[in-house]
């Protein structure tokens, strides 16, 4: 057990950066976090990251109703809380959360083709898998998750199949890039593409997905790797991730698959992101 955390077991009061609806500016609130249930933890977040799709979810009008709402679903942190049933954790792990989890149980889980877990897939109602219900409140009334995860909130309850240990030594500020972004260029790369030395690889769009891909191609020892955007300042950045070539398609006085077609008759694996 971290000396440093201590269970409450009760409600913990907390601040979260929250929104009030659609758009809006996030707004510093003090926040009530209900202790974690059945097959749940909380954990004490060190470090959240922010993805576009929270966002993209944060500004839409799609869903007005999911309001108050804490979004963030990128996060490493301290667990600080167990419920019952939870054996793979214990008080002071350091953990990453994930917004799609993994109950070890559905076919998908049981299957070493695939992760999209039937029970702790995707949540888009703003409750958690368990009981649809949320674990926060603001001003004495309901807040919603986001992706059952919520971190920009100092405390968040998670269930324990969102949640994946850590070892105590990395860093937290870099950790938390692999919840989303930089897992999933990687896993792109390396488990669906199966890149080997000397592919030819095309990335197109170089934000932070398409910046993993490359350095996972990098390290697999991928002979070319091309970026394809129309922000010229990404290929200095893409350099230092692995990019060897840059096509930026509002130059080009052809279609860039034409330019493409020129540079690579054949391209072994291409991206977009």
């Amino acid at each position: 057990m971290s000396a440093s955390i201590q269970s409450s077991g009760g409600v913990i009061t907390c601040r979260a950066a929250v929104a009030w609806g659609p758009g809006q500016p996030l707004v510093l609130e003090e926040v009530e976090v209900a202790p974690p249930k059945s097959m749940e933890i909380r954990v004490k977040v060190v470090c959240t990251s922010l993805c576009r799709s929270d966002v993209t979810q944060w500004q839409s009008q799609a869903q007005p109703d999911l309001f108050p709402r804490i979004f963030g679903h990128e996060a490493s942190g301290i667990v600080e809380g167990i419920g019952d049933g939870v054996t793979e954790f214990e008080i002071g792990d350091h953990v990453l959360t994930v917004f799609i989890g993994e109950c070890g149980r559905c076919t998908h889980c049981r299957s070493s083709k695939s992760n999209m877990c039937q029970n702790l897939g995707l949540e888009r109602r703003g409750l958690m898998h368990s009981d649809q219900m949320t674990r926060f409140r603001v001003k004495g009334r309901p807040a919603y998750h986001y992706c059952a995860v919520s971190s920009f909130s100092e405390y968040i309850v998670v269930h324990s199949g969102c949640a994946v240990k850590i070892n105590p030594t990395v860093r937290m500020d870099r950790a938390c890039l692999l919840s989303c972004g930089v897992a999933a260029g990687i896993g792109a790369a390396w488990n669906v593409a199966d890149i080997s030395k000397e592919s030819t690889v095309v990335i197109f769009g170089l934000g932070t997905v398409g910046l993993s891909v490359a350095q996972a191609a990098k390290i697999r020892g991928a002979s070319r790797i091309i970026g394809v955007d129309i922000n010229p300042e990404k290929f200095e950045k893409g350099k230092t991730f692995g990019v060897t070539e840059y096509i930026n398609p509002d130059e080009c006085r052809e279609p860039v698959q034409q330019v493409l077609h020129n540079i690579v008759v054949a391209t072994l694996r291409s991206f977009q992101v």
